[in-house]
């Protein structure tokens, strides 16, 4: 069963994402917040994760009911104060640093990603809501939203149209008292219907009659499930309900629901009333601070199910035995436990290696975004710089090695993987959602190469790059016996990644975006590699007093010396590719 990684997401967070020397918070703070989620953690919502995944979650008569004790787990987690943590402490939240939601978020999703989903997006409609809501709406609606008291949702996808949001349907419709009416469905609405909370706050994308065409024409509404009557008691059930729930491949505890709006089912008049969030035709600005925040978290995700994954196929490493290892119990009787055979033990440190180097992707990138926050001016633009151009990575390699280290875990257990008794099974068909959540790989990687790496004149991705090769080169003096030839491979990735950032660069203010993508998601997936080999030899060179540097070394020293020559393929692929892929589009005929 997964056990809370606290050791290792407090080092993250002190000695790669920055908290050891950050005056905003202390460290005895972090020590209890973060000690104290994973004891909530493994005591409550992890061993509730195999009932959750087998019984999942119930619909009938437009009612969705969750597995069995999930109720009163989650009231239990909201009263305790933990969907508040970096909520803004005039509307109850507790005002930390993201980095500690991040972190908190990924213990959640370690004890059961369904779980963990819910108040995910609760957090992102409260930001959105608190970034672009009127007061008023913000005064009936956020508090509750922060305490976890309302859970929260976002409406996007319609049945004809997936990540192209300019073709939606949903309309909505002005009313004299300045509220509007909502008609139409959307899918794919996790939690959209549930019995954890006693109201659900949907955030909705829909389009007014006389609304420019494409994204420039939608707008968002705030639509509650239980209207709130002025005194703060609920009112008549809004004109909204749940049709039906998905089957999926994972995360059965949380219902993916159909949601359909304004058909008449409740309410005297047709049409689900909802209020307007900041200004009418701008509501996809509006509903990107959700989304951004969403992509983070899902990249958490994907940590959370690489770490869930590799400890439980250590532990049964070191548990099963079978065959004789080379060097191993020599005359001895009995067979090796697996992990001391040298292809098992390289699987295990690939998995470690990539789960932790992707924590400290999405730790950097929390970073970033408190940075963003607490500074101004040029250096406000920074890390908001630095925030953007990260997102995207965060959100991708994370989750793609949520899934590539499960399906690993898969192979240590050999057959035993394969069944539903271990466990391991469950983790990757959790995991294989999150690539595809707010936004494929595919999307975020067109977003980096188009987007983000032209931010700044192409200034600020360079200097990221010039941060990298200043630690490639602290890890080149002191004990170099140790680190091995980790720091040329460093250099060397790190100048791949420069040479395929340039061409890219070069491509794109060309106007030959097709080119350019063709290898955009080898240079995600470079970028994701080059970062986490670089944050890993961060971490092993700092000064932490914990005994644990020479283990951390030797992890560093694994992924450059077995892991990131990846890079060198990836930018071959990058720089040569497109022309094959074009040509080779005869073949898909």
């Amino acid at each position: 069963m997964y056990t809370s990684p606290v050791d290792d997401i407090l080092f993250t967070l002190k000695h790669i994402a920055g908290l050891d020397n950050d005056a905003s918070v202390d460290t005895d703070i972090v020590d209890a917040v973060i000690s104290e989620a994973g004891r909530f953690c493994d005591a409550t919502i992890a061993p509730a994760a195999a009932r959750g995944d087998k019984e999942g979650s119930r619909l009938a008569n437009g009612e969705v009911r969750s597995p069995s004790g999930w109720p009163e787990i989650y009231r239990a987690w909201a009263v305790a104060g933990w969907n508040g943590l970096a909520a803004p402490m005039d509307v109850g939240g507790q005002g930390l640093p993201h980095r500690l939601q991040i972190a908190a978020m990924e213990i959640w999703n370690g004890g059961s990603m369904a779980f963990a989903l819910a108040p995910m997006l609760t957090g992102g409609a409260a930001e959105a809501l608190a970034a672009h809501g009127s007061d008023a709406l913000k005064a009936r609606f956020l508090p509750k939203m922060v305490s976890g008291a309302w859970t929260g949702t976002m409406n996007l996808t319609e049945p004809h149209a997936g990540s192209d949001l300019s073709t939606l349907r949903t309309r909505a419709e002005r009313r004299d008292d300045g509220t509007y009416r909502i008609f139409g469905q959307k899918i794919y609405i996790t939690w959209g219907e549930h019995d954890l909370t006693d109201n659900i706050v949907h955030l909705v994308l829909a389009r007014l009659a006389d609304a420019p065409e494409g994204t420039r024409g939608i707008s968002l509404f705030l639509v509650p499930k239980f209207l709130v009557n002025d005194d703060e008691s609920l009112g008549a059930h809004n004109d909204l309900f749940c049709h039906s729930i998905e089957e999926k491949l994972g995360i059965h505890a949380s219902p993916t629901c159909t949601m359909i709006y304004g058909d008449g089912r409740f309410g005297a008049e047709a049409g689900a009333v909802g209020y307007l969030i900041g200004e009418e035709n701008r509501g996809l600005a509006c509903m990107f601070t959700m989304m951004n925040n969403a992509r983070l978290a899902v990249g958490v995700q994907g940590v959370a199910m690489a770490e869930a994954a590799t400890q439980g196929a250590l532990a049964y490493a070191r548990e099963r035995r079978q065959g004789k290892a080379p060097g191993k119990n020599a005359g001895a009787a009995t067979s090796s436990p697996i992990i001391d055979h040298p292809d098992i033990a390289r699987t295990l440190l690939t998995m470690k290696a990539l789960t932790q180097g992707a924590r400290a992707i999405t730790y950097l990138c929390a970073e970033a975004v408190d940075r963003a926050h607490e500074a101004e001016g040029d250096e406000k633009r920074h890390w908001q710089d630095r925030a953007a151009l990260l997102t995207p990575i965060a959100k991708s390699f994370p989750t793609d090695v949520g899934v590539e280290v499960a399906s690993l875990g898969i192979q240590v257990h050999g057959g035993m993987g394969f069944v539903e008794e271990t466990g391991a099974a469950r983790l990757l068909r959790d995991a294989r959602i999150a690539p595809i959540y707010e936004g494929t790989n595919g999307i975020q990687a067109i977003d980096l190469v188009t987007r983000k790496l032209p931010l700044g004149d192409g200034a600020h991705v360079r200097g990221l790059i010039a941060d990298l090769l200043a630690i490639a080169k602290t890890v080149a003096g002191p004990d170099a016996d140790a680190w091995g030839t980790t720091a040329s491979r460093l250099e060397d990735a790190i100048g791949a990644l420069s040479t395929a950032t340039e061409w890219l660069q070069s491509e794109v203010a060309a106007g030959r975006l097709a080119t350019a993508l063709a290898g955009a998601t080898a240079y995600q997936r470079l970028f994701g590699l080059v970062l986490s080999g670089a944050l890993l030899a961060k971490g092993a060179a700092s000064e932490a007093d914990d005994g644990r540097q020479a283990q951390r070394v030797a992890l560093a020293r694994f992924f450059a010396e077995n892991l990131i020559g990846e890079t060198a393929s990836l930018a071959d692929a990058i720089l040569h590719g497109a022309a094959s892929l074009e040509a080779a589009r005869i073949a898909l005929n």
